[in-house]
């Protein structure tokens, strides 16, 4: 599918964008575009998987018109955006459009713990870093999902249709991004892809460079 959600923020994350999230976590350029290229998918899928049901559609589609449309209201401004994350430590009550540890919970739920440690060890940046960088990543995506829903003019069924099929492209396309959406969100141990396979896949992504 092309344009997907996944394809344009991956091809958005680039340049001095890629090189502030990579200062701001410590890493190099390479670092954090790997890790970055496997958050992404995962962010998308885990949203994919919650708007499945008409409810979980509905509750997210509330959450972007109500504090996510606002950033994405005369454009979406990328750079802008994450300049005001990266400096948005020092704020003593940050806006629900800012607080990217509240925005996983509502997307990953329980499983926030092991997506920040599935990321840092298939990647090699760490939990510490990964849990950083899925604070960012997420009101960028939560962001960029509320431009599209307004300028697609959906409703919250088109919406997780949408997403559904964006989740369907991350798993078909495998890759370290499906291989981690797969293996954070296999909560019962139902036979899909566990963080021991998902360390192995990381290896080979990186080349071997963990």
């Amino acid at each position: 599918m092309n344009n997907s959600i996944v394809d344009e923020l991956l091809g958005q994350l680039q340049g001095p964008l890629l090189g502030q999230i990579a200062g701001q976590l410590g890493t190099d350029n390479s670092q954090a575009q790997n890790a970055i290229t496997a958050a992404i998918p995962m962010i998308v899928g885990a949203l994919g998987r919650n708007a499945q049901s008409p409810q979980g559609a509905e509750d997210l589609f509330g959450a972007l018109q109500r504090d996510h449309v606002p950033a994405a209201a005369g454009g979406l401004d990328l750079g802008g955006l994450l300049g005001s994350l990266l400096g948005g430590g020092a704020m003593a009550a940050p806006s629900r459009q800012m607080d990217g540890g509240s925005i996983l919970g509502h997307i990953f739920g329980g499983a926030q713990p092991r997506a920040e440690a599935g990321l840092g060890q298939a990647t090699g940046i760490g939990s510490d870093k990964s849990a950083q960088l899925l604070k960012i990543l997420a009101p960028i995506v939560m962001a960029f999902l509320a431009k599209k829903v307004m300028a697609g003019g959906m409703n919250s069924g088109s919406l997780g249709g949408m997403l559904g099929q964006e989740r369907a492209q991350v798993q078909q396309q495998g890759g370290l991004g499906g291989t981690l959406m797969n293996a954070v969100l296999d909560q019962d141990g139902d036979g899909q892809v566990g963080l021991g396979d998902l360390l192995k896949m990381g290896a080979t992504f990186l080349g071997g460079r963990r």
